[in-house]
């Protein structure tokens, strides 16, 4: 029998869907991650400024990846098969794993992440078929040894990283082949459209957006920004869509439910000065967006953008040597 529960009960029950699937019981992925915790803590990059960072992350970077969706995403992207292509920023690997699939037959996947303990969880759940790998890199320093890559596609990543977006996409340039395709996917307005929600709250939530602009790296405004991020840097044939990521209403779905608390959870804890004045403080707040969240009344919405284009003409790789192919 399963006995799952989370690291953490404050952010509620796990998704159903993680509960207990048989003879693959999600119980066994807990146990591999607590070794990999244990292994991989030490190895963080100093002074990592990565917003979520928590020991459930893994968790909810899966439960909240809609393949479909995703592979939507792809398909606008241009990702076919026979590409060879990098997946930057690439969490727990799940992403790259519908890749893989997608670039079948003959093509390749590459998973990077700046965290080990996800790379080690990515090696330990989906890099067992040929053509698909996964490797520890920080995409805000140079690519020296990762290139000619069909496609690169940066999810979710730059809204965590408001200071690096531009450094970023100018460190993944070279590593595209000649007519490379870069897609960058982002959140826009993000965590601030609610509806109805009390003066109280909705004041304290843009407050807390506003921190963690200023303190924490995080850019609520990340998809607005990401066609003027590209034509800056001289890609070609640029192409934008808009669709929505989150649209939720009536009774929340387990993985929506576990998402929005978590992210509620870790975040809030990172700011506990600006709910002194709140209700019951930071728990009183936390408490409040819970039954908020769990109203069936409830609206919340985010637009997800997404801008996609084609290697500048001028970009010249910096001369190295590419990792063998796997």
């Amino acid at each position: 029998m399963c006995r799952l529960t989370p690291i953490s009960a404050e952010s509620g029950p796990l998704p159903q869907e993680w509960k207990c699937l048989g003879k693959d019981c999600e119980e066994n992925v807990y146990s591999r991650m607590e070794f990999i915790l244990n292994d991989a803590r030490n190895r963080m990059p100093t002074g990592s400024t990565y917003l979520m960072e928590n020991d459930e992350e893994w968790l909810r970077l899966e439960t909240k990846t809609d393949p479909k969706a995703f592979q939507a995403q792809a398909e606008w992207s241009g990702i076919r098969p026979g590409m060879r292509v990098l997946d930057a920023g690439c969490g727990p690997g799940l992403t790259t794993a519908i890749i893989h699939r997608m670039v079948q037959p003959g093509g390749e996947a590459l998973g990077i992440d700046y965290s080990p303990t996800l790379i080690e969880y990515a090696r330990t759940k989906y890099a067992d078929t040929p053509g698909i790998r996964f490797e520890t890199h920080d995409i805000r320093e140079p690519l020296r040894e990762f290139c000619s890559f069909d496609a690169v596609i940066v999810r979710f990543v730059l809204e965590y990283n408001l200071a690096e977006s531009e450094r970023i996409v100018n460190n993944l340039t070279p590593a595209l082949k000649k007519e490379g395709i870069i897609s960058l996917i982002d959140l826009d307005y993000n965590c601030l459209s609610h509806y109805p929600l009390p003066p109280a709250m909705e004041s304290r939530l843009v407050d807390l957006m506003h921190l963690l602009e200023e303190k924490f790296n995080f850019d609520p405004y990340a998809g607005r920004k990401l066609y003027a991020c590209l034509y800056n840097a001289g890609y070609r044939d640029i192409t934008v869509d808009m669709r929505a990521h989150h649209l939720i209403y009536g009774p929340p779905k387990d993985t929506d439910l576990f998402n929005w608390l978590k992210k509620a959870e870790v975040v809030t804890r990172k700011a506990e000065h600006l709910f002194k004045d709140y209700p019951g403080g930071r728990s009183g707040f936390f408490e409040a967006f819970r039954a908020f969240f769990n109203d069936p009344s409830r609206f919340t919405y985010t637009p997800v953008i997404l801008c996609r284009g084609i290697r500048p003409q001028d970009a010249h790789p910096s001369v190295r040597r590419c990792r063998a192919h796997s």
